[in-house]
């Protein structure tokens, strides 16, 4: 994992990475979008919902403390041993949308998380302890890092899994 010079380098990096992983999802059908394929863990709209719920969490932390809330991570009703279940929640709370709604969706997200690393100082962003949520597990990772971890990280990894599962879907 690296780290950034400035909050204009990680909003570059993650603007370049949810851009090259979304873009994948144009050549998918409406059809195709649930298709569990043998040799890869999700489907194409499970892929999406992964990305939607870890950028609605991140932002939803941030947006709790700052209303001087409690915030539980990685959620009220998940602990970060049950994240399986987590992603199921995350599953269920796509299933009725479309492919189209939900590229535009994870559009949406991407821009609201970009807005919200633009408000944060410097400092706020690259040192430890500036948000609670953010030292809320052993790790007392700055927010920057959390922020990557829950964004480029995943868009990288998921764009991988998406284009495997184009492949194994084009050799049926």
């Amino acid at each position: 994992m690296r780290e950034y010079e400035s909050k204009e380098a990680l909003i570059a990096e993650i603007e370049k990475k949810a851009a090259l992983f979304i873009g994948e999802f144009s050549a998918i059908s409406e059809q195709d979008k649930d298709l569990l394929l043998d040799g890869v863990d999700r489907s194409p709209a499970q892929m999406i919902a992964y990305q939607l719920g870890w950028l609605k969490l991140v932002q939803g932390w941030e947006r709790d403390e700052q209303a001087g809330r409690l915030v539980i991570t990685p959620h009220p009703d998940f602990k970060w041993n049950q994240l399986g279940g987590l992603y199921q929640a995350f599953d269920e709370e796509v299933v009725d949308f479309s492919l189209p709604d939900l590229i535009v969706q994870f559009q949406e997200q991407v821009c609201a998380m970009v807005q919200q690393v633009n408000r944060y100082t410097n400092e706020e962003l690259f040192c430890p302890n500036q948000r609670k949520w953010a030292s809320s597990t052993p790790s007392k990772w700055p927010v920057w890092k959390w922020i990557h971890i829950n964004t480029v990280a995943p868009f990288t990894s998921f764009r991988t899994k998406i284009r495997k599962w184009k492949k194994v879907h084009a050799t049926r």
